[in-house]
């Protein structure tokens, strides 16, 4: 072999060296570039998956808050119809207080016995009317243990007897539920 034979090889070799390193090289670039890829498309996954469980948790606050609402103004609408006669009932309660004194003192007139019979006949369609509209009368007797959560206090008067101080002497005024509300509480005199 010559030189230029043993050149060439050298040659050869060395090209084939380097052609092997830079295919090396190339498929280790590849490699480093796939897994960079793998690790976005991971990254951009998990960025996904992050974004999806917020938004899913966005959703179901705004349902919960909409369903609350919902309930909420359910409610609401429910009390308004139970309470919406209120003013009226209230105006009309002095109109009851009148009816029974007038009942109460009509009694006492033998004479008047027609006139007392039409008095409890308007008296009794009032009464029935209004509570076919939710009116009740609160149940209140004289003797009762007061209770400033559901009485008004009038006055205090020197008990009779010691068993009724601290309890109802007197009811002034009946008291009234609309539905579960409270409209008049009952005003009596308590022993003291």
């Amino acid at each position: 072999m010559s030189k230029k034979d043993k050149n060439n090889d050298i040659d050869k070799e060395q090209v084939d060296g380097v052609q092997n390193e830079t295919v090396e090289v190339e498929e280790q670039v590849v490699d480093e570039q796939e897994a960079g890829e793998q690790v976005i498309e991971e990254t951009a996954e998990e960025k996904l998956e992050a974004e999806l469980k917020q938004e899913k948790e966005k959703f179901l606050r705004l349902f919960a808050e909409f369903e609350n609402y919902k309930r909420r103004t359910a409610k609401e609408r429910a009390e308004l119809f139970s309470t919406a006669s209120e003013g009226v009932m209230k105006t009309l309660l002095p109109v009851l207080d009148d009816f029974e004194r007038a009942l109460s003192h009509i009694e006492d007139d033998k004479e008047a016995e027609e006139l007392r019979k039409g008095v409890l006949l308007i008296y009794q369609k009032l009464v029935n009317t209004l509570q076919q509209k939710g009116l009740k009368a609160m149940e209140v007797e004289k003797g009762d243990v007061f209770n400033a959560d559901n009485h008004e206090a009038i006055t205090q008067i020197p008990a009779p007897s010691d068993d009724l101080k601290g309890k109802i002497i007197d009811i002034v005024e009946k008291g009234y539920v609309l539905g579960e509300k409270v409209i008049r509480f009952p005003k009596v005199v308590i022993g003291q």
